[in-house]
């Protein structure tokens, strides 16, 4: 399944190429909606709150009113979930926020995740409607806008969260908005660590990846390749 991704910044759509440069910027938010409403969902993910920049919520239910989201972006508490839920969102997509061993209780059970916080959320929210976030640099777990990482592997993440939540989004930053191409052994290796939705992102090109991550049971989500027209959407 292709889900096509709208990423929010400075009150614009855009697409960046490895969460860094912007490439391209669009504001005919009208035009978009209409072009994906086709999709069983929509993943809207608001830069400027993971980057801590400000956020884009005045935008955000003018695409969950009319699209069926997964919405993520700087969430760090249940209830900024929750207020994206009430927005409109169909599920909220947490990741920073699950790594870093941020107090005592949660060190005592793994140095560098936020286990009793994943927990707290499957509680308060509803597992269905959790997305975990797990994207790495250079071979390790990036947070708070990709700006930094924990020592922490992909699969060795996937494997602790796998209780808590009813898919996963990882995003292979390193080829993210370059439309180089997805490394398909990765999806392999996460695929065989989940039976939960797994969803990957970075670099798809062209729709016969989408094809080939759907006979794996993997989703796909692409923005530079639908935005750029190098895929129709």
């Amino acid at each position: 399944m292709l889900i096509p991704s709208i990423d929010l910044m400075n009150g614009q759509i855009v697409q960046l190429v490895q969460g860094e440069k912007l490439k391209l910027a669009f504001d005919d938010f009208d035009y978009w909606i209409d072009r994906f409403s086709k999709y069983p969902l929509v993943q809207l993910i608001d830069l400027d709150a993971a980057m801590r920049q400000g956020d884009n919520r005045a935008l955000i239910q003018q695409f969950t009113s009319k699209l069926i989201c997964q919405v993520g972006g700087g969430l760090r508490t249940a209830e900024d979930g929750q207020r994206m839920l009430d927005l409109g969102a169909k599920r909220v997509i947490y990741g920073s926020t699950l790594f870093g061993g941020d107090n005592e209780a949660d060190r005592k059970r793994h140095p560098v995740m936020n286990l009793n916080f994943a927990e707290s959320l499957n509680k308060t929210l509803g597992e269905d409607q959790l997305v975990f976030s797990v994207d790495t640099k250079h071979g390790k777990v990036a947070v708070k806008g990709w700006k930094e990482s924990v020592d922490l592997t992909p699969e060795e993440a996937v494997t602790w969260l796998e209780n808590d939540c009813t898919a996963f989004l990882y995003t292979h930053v390193d080829t993210e908005g370059t439309m180089s191409g997805f490394p398909m052994d990765i999806a392999g290796i996460l695929r065989a660590c989940t039976a939960k939705q797994l969803i990957v992102a970075g670099g798809i090109k062209e729709k016969k990846e989408v094809d080939d991550l759907d006979a794996m049971g993997v989703d796909a989500v692409a923005g530079m390749a639908v935005y750029s027209g190098a895929m129709e959407a």
